[in-house]
């Protein structure tokens, strides 16, 4: 697959001591979750319901978390992100 525009090439900050050698190598590849593999998500409904219902309480930015789980499918061609929990956040 080709490398989309969007993403960035790594770069890593000089240094006095390298422990490897930092000189390109070989063809640029991308380094997505989504690159190699499907990307399957699953919520369940009473987190998204609270999420929406914290959204539209709040007339301002939105600090908020979704927190869960990401495993790789048995037959290693998919990924699957569970998200469990919903966490309004803070303000401050």
């Amino acid at each position: 697959r080709s490398v989309p525009e969007r993403m960035v090439l790594f770069s890593f900050p000089v240094s006095k001591r390298a422990l490897w050698d930092p000189t390109p190598m070989g063809d640029v590849i991308g380094s997505h979750i989504t690159y190699y593999r499907n990307l399957k998500v699953s919520m369940m409904e009473k987190t998204l319901r609270l999420a929406y219902r914290h959204a539209k309480q709040n007339e301002k930015e939105l600090f908020c978390f979704f927190l869960g789980s990401l495993a790789v499918d048995e037959d290693g061609e998919g990924v699957t992100l569970t998200i469990d929990r919903f966490d309004p956040g803070r303000e401050v």
